[in-house]
């Protein structure tokens, strides 16, 4: 018994440094000397016969016997820990990862109106800045998360999609005396940018064959909820989610001076591991956002697809 506990610490020191690529990483997670994880790994090699890392001066590789390894013991640990999350006392709460503009300007308003319907499901959120946006079930700590993406996700994670972005340029009522200016206009305005990338105006002007507009001038922001408060401020136009600046359009601290909304192919995905033990508190969750959806019904916008 005393072997297959160390084999099991050996093992899980192995998936640890797998995932880091370093021996001082692993053993600060597993609170370890960085001797005694790299003795964990000569045992395996030992036991099963190979080389399990390359090891090119301070830089390690994993080998193709390690990579299948590796591969093996995360899900494998990840298995672990959901038997054991049964018996702890946050069985019946939700760890939930989502981005941080997403959580300002919509999730946290659905999230207690969840609460108000039903407090048997807590939900813990963790709000993050992600430049693209993603997660690692098997390394994080968490049972779901929210992301922007195209819906490709790997065989062993369930998902559904809570809103398409449509991508619209929006600014102070008052920043634009034309209620409806032509769009040569982007030229002499300021434009803001939520992504360092700029990505998010290029696609809008793409769609509208308005390349030709530069968008090199203006203000970067590292969030959309960034630019959506510059906008409000009247410091530019900025091309924002129009589901996550509903809210703003329908209170007025807003508008859309080009009334044309761009479908990205992306979306807002709810997403879980399909073998999650608490895959019952994630449907019921993922049931009442899905309700919480603004509907797209604004006046005189017209949706445009890539």
């Amino acid at each position: 018994m005393s072997e297959r506990i160390q084999a099991l610490h050996a093992l899980r020191a192995f998936e640890v440094a797998s995932r880091y690529g370093s021996f001082t990483r692993a053993a600060q997670e597993l609170a370890l000397t960085q001797g005694a994880v790299s003795h964990h790994i000569k045992t395996l090699e030992a036991l099963f016969g190979c080389d399990l890392f390359e090891r090119r001066g301070p830089k390690l590789r994993l080998t193709e016997h390690g990579r299948l390894l590796a591969q093996e013991l995360k899900v494998g640990f990840k298995i672990i820990e959901n038997a054991c999350a049964l018996l702890r006392q946050d069985r019946y709460g939700i760890r939930l990862k989502a981005p941080s503009t997403l959580t300002v300007r919509w999730l946290l308003r659905a999230l207690d109106g969840f609460k108000k319907a039903d407090n048997s499901c807590a939900v813990q959120l963790s709000s993050v800045w992600m430049d693209i946006d993603a997660v690692d079930f098997y390394s994080e700590p968490y049972d779901c998360a929210i992301l922007l993406g195209n819906g490709r996700f790997p065989a062993e994670v369930e998902s559904l999609k809570l809103f398409d972005e449509w991508l619209i340029p929006v600014c102070h009522p008052g920043y634009l005396g034309n209620p409806a200016p032509p769009l040569s206009v982007l030229d002499d305005c300021e434009l803001l940018h939520p992504s360092p990338d700029r990505r998010d105006w290029r696609r809008w002007l793409a769609r509208l064959d308005a390349l030709e507009i530069g968008i090199d001038q203006g203000q970067v922001f590292d969030t959309l909820d960034q630019g959506i408060s510059a906008a409000q401020q009247g410091l530019g136009i900025s091309v924002v989610d129009l589901v996550l600046a509903s809210a703003d359009l329908a209170a007025g601290n807003l508008v859309t001076p080009f009334p044309q909304a761009v479908a990205t192919g992306d979306g807002y995905y709810m997403t879980w591991l399909k073998a999650s033990p608490k895959a019952h508190q994630m449907h019921k969750l993922r049931d009442y956002l899905v309700a919480q959806v603004p509907a797209l019904a604004h006046k005189d916008i017209s949706y445009l697809y890539g």
